[in-house]
């Protein structure tokens, strides 16, 4: 196994990290900003180095600053944990030739699923369903771009082919709008992703977002581990996961589930990974693949007993699988809040000094936090603080604790969207299960009516 682990990310999933690599006998280095010096991830690791001020572009995203700090802690990998550098296939690159292990896929799986067109030829190929869409980047030609559109059925999205987090998209109801739309998109995703090239889906119009966790190795295994439903989001940033997701037949997840496992076989994926889909009508639409480990593992390790970091570092190491599918059994469910320091219903971001802080505890409650009393929420960085999940022998258990564990939970000095799960977790809708991904925007719109 490793000896030491150089951990290339921050908050919570730093020290999420760190807990796998201590459990496993391996040392661990982790690199920080100016801004994180008194976070706890950094004060626990058996090193540390500041590499750079608290910007992201001078310290966690600064390559060859990462680079020289494997270098002189005598590092044998690099975890990327979750942030950007994890779906950088140029980083897993330099990683690599600089004499280090990526803990991730290798760099050319990366680009492969990172292109939403290739990884959409890809998962046709092994089987696994998509959204009606146009073959490929979209054409130059308008009246072709319009055919295209005829062809597929209003209304439409756009996407660019190499966007990421809810950016780079816009949906077309009509045709009138739809040649603008396709321009304005080129331009966006030529500016933010230093690639034009857009293609066009259908889009549904109330599905719900499930994924399906997957494990490879580089000898051809590979497994699923469920499912999560994400569908409580806004604006794409999801805000509530559970797994199982409710009222979706377990034979239809084994189905889709295999054909991930089948995929992963295929292209000769290495490590965690997550494939996203929309789920309409009793049918699974791919969107995405997020070559890996995601913020929301935790509500997947609480039903199947696996430790998602860990396998991680296993299969990066070399090793097989440990797991067969066969000896994955899904028990219960769980639930994860994610806690934000933010407005609970403005979402204007809240960073300052945490001036009072009691996590909570019980039966079934995990919390993943960085956060002390004393330490101070840095405004440089998302404002993620901690995930409260609840596990339950039923998914009723665990929303019950979840109510529990979110009426203990005290942060003060900062705001949090504590409220908010609050007023959630006792919604009629989501206690009964299968909300779409437009839910909670729309609830969000009545509530702000309302108090206009």
């Amino acid at each position: 196994m490793f000896e030491k682990i150089l951990i290339a990310n921050r908050g919570e999933i730093a020290l999420r990290i760190q807990r796998a690599c201590r459990e496993l006998g391996i040392k661990t280095v982790v690199v920080h900003s100016e801004a994180d010096r008194e976070a706890k991830y950094v004060k626990l690791a058996d090193e540390s180095v500041c590499i750079g001020p608290a910007p992201s572009a001078q310290s966690y995203l600064n390559v060859p600053a990462i680079i020289s700090a494997a270098e002189v802690t005598d590092a044998q990998a690099i975890h990327p944990g979750y942030g950007f550098l994890s779906e950088n296939a140029d980083f897993a690159e330099r990683v690599e030739t600089s004499g280090f292990v990526f803990i991730g896929p290798r760099a050319e799986t990366i680009r492969l699923m990172g292109d939403k067109v290739s990884a959409k030829d890809a998962m046709k190929a092994a089987g696994v369903p998509c959204v009606p869409g146009s073959d490929g980047a979209l054409p130059e030609d308008p009246k072709e771009v319009v055919k295209i559109a005829r062809q597929i059925g209003y209304p439409v999205i756009i996407k660019a082919a190499g966007g990421g987090g809810g950016r780079g998209m816009r949906v077309v109801h009509t045709e009138a709008a739809l040649v603008n739309a396709v321009a304005m998109t080129r331009q966006e995703a030529g500016q933010f992703f230093g690639n034009p090239a857009v293609y066009m889906e259908k889009f549904l119009e109330n599905p719900r977002h499930v994924e399906i966790q997957v494990l490879a190795d580089q000898h051809k295994n590979a497994i699923y581990l469920g499912e999560r439903d994400c569908s409580m989001q806004r604006r794409h940033q999801k805000v509530i996961e559970e797994a199982p997701a409710p009222h979706i037949p377990a034979r239809l997840i084994s189905r889709i589930g295999e054909r991930c496992a089948e995929a992963c076989r295929k292209i000769g994926y290495r490590g965690a990974g997550t494939f996203e889909f929309l789920y309409e009508d009793g049918e699974f639409y791919f969107i995405e693949m997020n070559t890996r480990v995601q913020v929301e593992h935790p509500v997947t390790e609480m039903i199947t007993g696996v430790d998602i970091v860990q396998e991680q570092i296993r299969v990066a190491f070399g090793e097989k699988l440990r797991y067969r599918q066969k000896d994955i059994a899904f028990r219960g469910h769980a639930i994860e809040c994610r806690i934000n320091a933010e407005d609970p219903f403005t979402f204007v971001p809240s960073p300052g000094k945490i001036e009072f802080y009691h996590p909570p505890g019980g039966p079934g409650i995990r919390v993943d936090s960085h956060i002390y009393q004393g330490y101070r929420v840095p405004s440089h960085y998302d404002s993620m603080v901690a995930k409260v999940i609840a596990y339950g022998d039923t998914r009723d258990q665990a929303i019950r604790r979840m109510r529990i564990a979110l009426s203990e939970m005290n942060i003060q000095g900062i705001k949090t969207n504590i409220a908010l799960h609050q007023e959630l977790m006792l919604d009629a809708k989501f206690n009964e299960g299968g909300t779409s991904i437009h839910y909670l925007e729309h609830k969000l719109a009545d509530k702000s009516e309302v108090k206009s």
